[in-house]
């Protein structure tokens, strides 16, 4: 994690900006987009580069524990399992358990009027 810089008015789920090579980006706070406990970001917390919706951003993760690789044959529709489910792309069951995968141009920001969340 690095020094994030506060961003006056932003929405509650960005945590700040910072530069990356050059680039200023956006820094979501997925805890908040997620309505999940909140807490402050620590020093140990990750950053993900991701494009959502045609913008890199960085997405705070509290851990990353690996990369892994999977075929699309055990990759299973949210709505599926979850009726209604907006966040959640899809659920892939791994020998370690269930993976959530989020695609970043479905968390429902709405970079065209000013990165607020969209219902």
């Amino acid at each position: 994690m690095v020094e994030l810089t506060a961003v006056p008015e932003a929405p509650p789920f960005i945590a700040g900006m910072i530069n990356v090579q050059g680039e200023l980006l956006a820094v979501v706070n997925l805890r908040r987009r997620f309505q999940l406990r909140d807490r402050e970001p620590g020093i140990n917390d990750q950053l993900i580069i991701a494009t959502a919706r045609g913008r890199t951003v960085a997405l705070i993760a509290d851990a990353v524990m690996g990369v892994i690789e999977e075929s699309a044959e055990g990759l299973t529709a949210a709505g599926s399992v979850v009726p209604g489910v907006e966040l959640v792309d899809g659920m892939l069951k791994t020998a370690d358990g269930i993976v959530l995968l989020h695609d970043p141009d479905t968390l429902g920001f709405d970079w065209q009027k000013g990165a607020e969340v969209v219902e």
